[in-house]
């Protein structure tokens, strides 16, 4: 069947000049943009249960913005001073940059790597005496923990934020020819808001192997995949369909 219509479970891209739109306009698709999922924070009071005490660790890595985020949250809804001495350590230059929303960037002790966890394990072998604190999503790649523990680091991972499934119930009566996913959250969220939901003629799309994995035990057809060594991105996928099934 003709594709017409797609739904991108992701939120609107910020730029106009977003692969989607010029996809949209280039085959006259009407290409429509939804989260299924979203992150929440973990409130102060059961943070406490876990008895995480944050002036207790002398650095802190981050892995992304968000963490960021509910670090310092967190720290506020405690009522607790980062001390001026605190280190940061980031997965790459832009996550480092973004603390200057949060500390006087250019006073602090900041290090970063070049984007991968593994790199950034590298740049802390020079602080191996620190008591490191991670704030993560309950969800998080278990690279993480098995890095740090192979190189005998002194860690405590801290949840302060989780992924859930966002309401969609306004989508009920809404078809599409294709839905997009990026994550096994997305096809959860899918399936906690649908449970009746039935593929039929609607096509999915998915970025990434263990998003498929989940479509797959999730017992839907998986139409189109990507990353491919012909379609490296989402877009090229759904294009290469497309034309392929006019």
């Amino acid at each position: 069947m003709k594709v017409k219509s797609i739904l991108v479970s992701q939120p609107n891209p910020t730029t106009a000049k977003s692969p989607y739109f010029e996809l949209a306009d280039k085959l006259g698709l009407k290409i429509d943009f939804r989260p299924f999922i979203h992150v929440e924070g973990v409130p102060a009071k059961e943070f406490r249960y876990e008895r995480i005490q944050i002036l207790d660790h002398t650095a802190v890595i981050f892995t992304s913005r968000t963490a960021i985020d509910h670090f310092f949250r967190m720290a506020q809804e405690l009522r607790v001073t980062v001390p001026d001495t605190m280190k940061y350590f980031c997965v790459s230059e832009a996550t480092a940059f973004y603390l200057q929303k949060y500390i006087v960037y250019r006073k602090r002790k900041i290090f970063y790597g070049d984007g991968k966890f593994s790199d950034l394990i590298g740049v802390m072998k020079k602080h191996k005496d620190e008591n490191f604190l991670v704030p993560l999503s309950d969800i998080h790649k278990q690279e993480i923990p098995q890095l740090l523990d192979g190189e005998g680091y002194k860690y405590t991972k801290a949840i302060l934020y989780r992924t859930v499934s966002s309401d969609l119930s306004d989508l009920s009566d809404i078809k599409y020819d294709v839905l997009v996913f990026f994550s096994p959250q997305g096809i959860r969220s899918l399936l906690q808001n649908f449970p009746d939901f039935k593929q039929d003629e609607t096509r999915i799309a998915c970025f990434g192997p263990t998003t498929a994995r989940a479509i797959r035990d999730a017992g839907l057809r998986l139409d189109i995949e990507a990353p491919t060594s012909q379609a490296p991105s989402m877009t090229m996928a759904l294009e290469q369909y497309i034309k392929n099934n006019k």
